[in-house]
């Protein structure tokens, strides 16, 4: 099992504690398509944290299956990601569906289109967030995912504005534990402890946002053994703090 050893986190929600701080707290997993055994472990994991997971469901490939498994986890706010979570971008840059590579237009379709599917295949309310896949997207859009009715949009790193667009809160992930770039497996458990920590006392120093919900950031399909022990152990930790629990409002 990896060694983790997350003191110095607790010692930074001492300060807040101390200090009569309290830290709000969201959890995001994306690319949710159907049900499987890493998805009930997910939810399993919610529910021992009483912490909702904001399921970010793929509208093109999602299955009927997921919304009658969806009825039965009340720890799931499903929430729309994207269309098809397919590249539009060249291949000389960065992934993106819904960066400055297509007409507005077409986009904005697209995400219409997406809403309808998830309302058809999940049979439940959707909250309104729009998750863009690779957290890219361009912001011409954001007037338009206001117009379309969502909410609130969720990329990764610290909010610089509270809303995208009028009427459009940003309500972003700050931590994803997987190393993306290199094993795929849990990234560097001490790193990891150490960008929580600073991103926690730039909250305090005012350098960021605070009032902006703390987002975690999972994807369950690829979770390794060692992933998940150590989202288990942070939220061990980070929810026995001075904390509250965020959650999107459904329609």
């Amino acid at each position: 099992m990896t060694r983790l050893d997350l003191a110095p986190l607790r010692d930074e929600l001492a300060i807040w504690r101390d200090t009569g701080q309290t830290l709000p707290v969201w959890w995001r997993d994306d690319d949710a398509v159907a049900p499987t055994p890493a998805l009930d472990q997910l939810s399993r994991l919610s529910a021992r944290y009483d912490l909702p997971v904001h399921l970010a469901v793929i509208p093109e490939p999602s299955t009927r299956a997921l919304g009658s498994w969806l009825r039965d986890a009340p720890h799931m706010v499903a929430v729309q990601h994207g269309f098809a979570h397919r590249s539009h971008a060249p291949l000389t840059e960065k992934k993106a569906e819904f960066g400055a590579h297509r007409p507005r237009g077409a986009m904005l379709d697209d995400i219409t289109q997406g809403q309808a599917l998830l309302r058809d295949r999940l049979g439940l309310p959707i909250a309104p967030i729009f998750v863009p896949p690779w957290n890219r997207i361009t912001p011409d859009l954001s007037p338009g995912l206001a117009q379309a009715g969502f909410r609130a949009l969720s990329t990764f790193a610290p909010r610089t504005r509270p809303e995208a667009a009028p009427g459009l809160a940003q309500i972003n992930t700050h931590l994803d534990p997987i190393d993306w770039k290199g094993s795929r497996d849990l990234a560097d458990p001490a790193r990891l402890t150490a960008q929580i920590v600073a991103q926690l006392q730039d909250r305090r120093a005012g350098r960021t946002d605070p009032r902006e919900p703390y987002g975690l950031l999972t994807h369950h399909l690829v979770h390794t053994s060692r992933i998940w022990d150590w989202t288990d152990a942070l939220l061990d930790t980070l929810m026995s703090g001075p904390v509250t629990r965020w959650s999107a409002p459904t329609p």
